[in-house]
């Protein structure tokens, strides 16, 4: 820190600015003294975009003051308060409490992470801090270590730094289209341009926690574009000190904003960890749309897509062209690098499936879980195509294949019309295995495998039969833990879901985590299942709404 010596201003008459605190993207922080008042304040200086027009600037100027204004209403015990927002030599700058102590960012790189019960108090504490500012209209946007205060003396938690807010009903403040914030922490869908909303914080707030516990976002990486890559694409792994907290941490960063972990049940399962020091189970509800509404629609982004090249096939390789599913998630990575600053005219997507061990055994015959012994030798993944993505005009986003029909195949995924008496949805380069009763459809090295069992109805429905199910986990499935079964329904007729963690079939194939749906429909029973490493819930997850949704008996 350093001071100013001789060039000690004083802005608005009142407010002595005496030594440089911080810095930051939108400005730089002052320690300094309200002479009215007599006492010790936080003054930020808002730094204006000097290309800018007078005029724009003028405008820019009104934007900044009638938001900060907006968050100085906000009052709650874990927000900054702002004192007053003024304007000196045509430059905005926000009056805060000073809070003696560093950032959060500070005391881990000072003192280490920290351990899962103090993650949870924070967590708890920027919970609702984030509920009263969102009940007010605000959203923070720019939620990291380095944003949250660590009072000295009293470890209370402060979340400051609203200079990236948005305010429901005023333009943003920066210009409309560019991206504002710290990509390791940002929503997946603030990355695409989509929307912004609520949810996008509490992503923030799930990257924050893993970051706290372990020292690090889950998405660091060592250039812009791999971190954007990470938060749009690869799989998320939370640390393993999230272990305790781990339902917390997996329901924040869950990347479809709609499924998100809401504030309101991220505290409740946090303050349950503190009372019981055991990790919190989160309640299944398992709901499906009507099917009158899609169940999953990839989010519209403002590039259009179109494929130059690819590279031909090996000899004995599956052909085709990329799926427009990750074209689409092509066009959100170069779409966020674009509003993040970063040129790009076309960028390398492989579009194959994930290698992983296959099992080593068969399933026993018996249960409905969704494992099966290896089958024929899957197709490795194909050549890298080239991309190729240019900017749409605002009013017409990307519309191909953008949304699945009702009843039809989403992006990246074909309906099957299976032999067995039933058509679903199952990804492109899935293939089946049928198994006697059971019919499979695995991803190429078996990693994911969805499993489908059509019965006569048993004896107490689909809730009894998935208990007895579950009782016999640890007979049928080894490493068998973490077993539920709730009851629920499906399109109206009654259901169970059986969700249960186990240790695979060999080491080589590791601990794997199962979905299972049972339900009874025109005097059948039906049984749709997906399994898959543990590190890969999110993408079985949706798999397993997919096949759940798009599930039609013949």
């Amino acid at each position: 820190m350093g001071t100013e010596g001789e060039n000690v201003r004083v802005i608005a008459g009142r407010y002595r600015l005496q030594e440089r605190i911080g810095r930051g993207g939108m400005g730089v922080v002052w320690r300094a003294t309200d002479a009215l008042l007599g006492r010790q304040v936080a003054v930020k200086e808002l730094v204006l975009d000097t290309s800018l027009s007078t005029e724009e600037a003028r405008l820019q100027r009104e934007r900044t003051l009638r938001e900060a204004r907006a968050v100085a209403q906000l009052r709650h015990p874990h927000i900054i308060v702002v004192h007053d927002v003024v304007v000196h030599d045509e430059r905005p700058y926000i009056v805060m409490e000073l809070i003696e102590g560093g950032s959060l960012a500070e005391r881990i790189a000072d003192r280490g992470p920290v351990d899962a019960r103090e993650a949870a108090r924070i967590g708890i504490a920027l919970l609702g801090a984030l509920r009263h500012a969102h009940e007010s209209g605000v959203l923070h946007r720019d939620l990291k270590p380095a944003n949250v205060l660590m009072e000295a003396g009293t470890d209370r938690v402060v979340l400051t730094d609203f200079g990236i807010a948005q305010v429901a009903g005023a333009t943003t403040l920066t210009e409309s289209g560019s991206f504002v914030g710290s990509p390791e922490y940002t929503a997946p869908e603030r990355m695409s341009g989509v929307r912004t909303g609520p949810e996008s914080d509490l992503w923030s707030l799930g990257a924050l926690l893993c970051a706290v516990l372990s020292g690090e976002s889950p998405f660091r990486r060592d250039s812009l574009g791999g971190i954007l890559h990470a938060v749009v694409v690869d799989d998320i792994r939370p640390p393993v000190q999230a272990q305790p907290i781990l339902p917390v941490v997996r329901g924040l960063l869950e990347r479809d904003p709609d499924r998100r972990l809401d504030g309101a049940e991220a505290e409740r399962l946090l303050r349950e960890f503190l009372e019981t020091g055991r990790t919190p189970r989160v309640p299944v509800a398992y709901t499906l749309p009507h099917r009158d509404m899609p169940r999953r629609a990839v989010p519209p982004v403002p590039w259009e897509v179109s494929e130059v090249a690819a590279p031909q096939p090996a000899a004995g390789a599956r052909s085709g062209k990329p799926s427009a599913r990750g074209a689409l998630i092509a066009a959100a990575l170069v779409a966020a690098m674009a509003g993040a600053g970063v040129s790009a005219a076309a960028l390398l997507l492989r579009d194959g499936g994930n290698a992983g061990g296959a099992p080593a055994s068969s399933a026993p015959p018996r249960t409905p879980v969704g494992t099966g012994p290896s089958g024929p030798s899957a197709p490795g993944p194909s050549a890298a195509p080239t991309v190729t993505l240019t900017r749409s005009p605002s009013s017409a986003p990307v519309s191909a294949s953008a949304s699945a029909s009702v009843h039809g195949a989403p992006s990246g995924y074909r309906q099957v019309q299976d032999a067995g008496g039933f058509s679903l949805a199952v990804p492109e380069e899935f293939t089946r295995v049928p198994q006697g009763e059971r019919i499979f459809y695995m991803s190429p090295g078996r990693t994911f495998r969805i499993g489908i069992k059509v019965a006569d109805p048993e004896e107490g429905g689909p809730l009894a039969v998935m208990r007895r199910a579950a009782a016999d986990g640890p007979s049928s499935n080894p490493g068998y833990r973490d077993g539920r079964v709730d009851a629920t329904s499906h399109d109206g007729n009654p259901a169970a879901l059986w969700e249960f963690t186990w240790n695979g079939f060999s080491a080589a194939e590791g601990p794997r985590h199962t979905y299972d749906l049972c339900w009874e429909q025109g005097g059948r029973m039906y049984d749709v299942w997906v399994s898959a490493p543990v590190g890969k819930v999110r993408e079985a997850k949706e798999y397993f709404d997919v096949a759940v949704d798009t599930f039609v008996p013949s």
